[in-house]
């Protein structure tokens, strides 16, 4: 079971939840399950967020998750 935390506006997306544990293989089934659970409004977010695996880092989506992994959502920030 992973442990997803939402950050910004993925947290606003995913209608105020702050994390959640989700069953997923990969990034792209963590999207799938997560886009069934709250919608087309968190399924846009995560298009172009960022992952964090344990605090590192994740640009293959189909990559295996390790499990028990905390994911880490982040959309991308405005400003510099």
């Amino acid at each position: 079971m992973l442990t997803v935390r939402y950050f910004a506006g993925a947290r606003a997306a995913a209608g105020g939840i702050s994390s959640e544990a989700v069953e997923a293989a990969n990034l792209d089934e963590l999207t799938q399950v997560l886009s069934g659970r709250h919608g087309e409004r968190l399924t846009l977010v995560m298009k172009a967020a960022s992952f964090l695996v344990d605090g590192l880092n994740c640009h293959d989506r189909r990559a295996a998750l390790p499990a028990e992994a905390t994911v880490d959502v982040l959309p991308p920030f405005a400003g510099g």
